[in-house]
């Protein structure tokens, strides 16, 4: 199968490494990391062994052509590049397949393409670009993969069963939307409250920083989860999408939340992505991870006092005034 990967980032390389190593022609849609993968390939280095695949390099959607599987791998801050990027790789046959964090992505490509055209993926994988073209893997990689409104197609299952065969368990949901919010379950306490931690505990109580504030380091999962005060806060904010999530008629399972803590606690000190995005000075996946969920949760008519403060926390540190 021709791949096309756009966004290699740790997400994008990795599974897209995973896939060439297994057999597939897969092109990398490269920038900043294209000589160094032209050159030396993606390096993955995994406790589960080490291993470096030759993908095909391009620098633009060109260079590549139209391909059967399109997998993106962009943080969504990137997604207005969307419309230029995509339209060369894509033909009338082409599965979209977006592994992009939080809501509206699918919806987003559907301006684009024919709803029957796109996929959905939930990656459950820790994973970290130490360098260019090196990917640390942590541990997991999971993928949950789903038809954006519709029921899983043989096409869906044949994707599966390929990332499977790459050495990734992948499973297909008949409800991608509600998949969508089991995984906002984990997103939104440990990818927010690592960057929001900075501003302190009262700050991501109140929604307020203070002008004198004096700004902290910020807590990876197993900090988060060693401090009774803020392993009170993750289980609220889990509480809250929960609720959210049945009043949007999604039914998630009463043993969501302590399975989510249950699989953090053996990452130990790991940085989620919008805590690296932050000390990298690169802008936040707000909209999807956070703003998008605050308002869908308003119209169900859920109060959710900890996500609108965990918002308000982050939508200031993520101001350029913000010391």
């Amino acid at each position: 199968m021709k791949i096309a990967v756009v966004g290699c980032g740790a997400l994008g390389s990795y599974y897209g490494a995973r896939l060439c190593r297994d057999g597939q022609e897969v092109h990398f849609l490269l920038r900043s990391d294209y000589e160094v993968v032209r050159r030396h390939g993606a390096t993955i280095r995994s406790p589960e062994g080490d291993f470096n695949a030759r993908p095909r390099c391009a620098q633009s959607p060109e260079g590549i052509g139209i391909a059967e599987l399109v997998l993106i791998g962009l943080k969504t801050t990137a997604n207005d590049q969307l419309a230029r990027v995509l339209p060369p790789l894509v033909g009338p046959r082409t599965a979209i397949l977006t592994l992009q964090n939080g809501l509206g992505n699918e919806e987003q490509l559907a301006k684009l393409f024919p709803v029957e055209q796109i996929l959905g993926g939930l990656c459950f994988v820790c994973l970290n670009r130490v360098e260019p073209g090196v990917i640390h893997h942590l541990g997991h990689g999971r993928i949950v993969l789903g038809e954006f409104q519709r029921w899983p197609e043989p096409r869906t299952h044949d994707i599966a069963s390929m990332i499977r065969h790459a050495g990734v368990p992948c499973e297909v949901t008949d409800n991608l939307a509600r998949a969508h919010w089991e995984k906002l379950v984990w997103n939104i306490p440990f990818n927010g409250l690592g960057v929001a931690s900075s501003a302190g505990l009262e700050a991501v109580r109140c929604g307020a920083i203070h002008r004198s504030a004096r700004f902290g380091p910020c807590l990876t999962t197993d900090k988060l989860l060693g401090d009774p005060a803020w392993a009170t806060v993750v289980r609220e904010l889990m509480q809250e999408i929960v609720l959210a999530a049945r009043a949007n008629g999604f039914k998630l399972s009463d043993d969501l939340i302590e399975t989510q803590i249950e699989r953090t606690i053996p990452m130990g000190a790991y940085k989620a992505s919008t805590l690296i995005d932050f000390e990298r000075g690169q802008p936040l996946e707000l909209e999807s991870l956070f703003l998008d969920p605050l308002r869908q949760a308003g119209k169900a008519g859920v109060d959710t006092p900890r996500l609108r403060a965990l918002c308000s926390v982050l939508q200031r540190l993520s101001s350029p005034q913000t010391p």
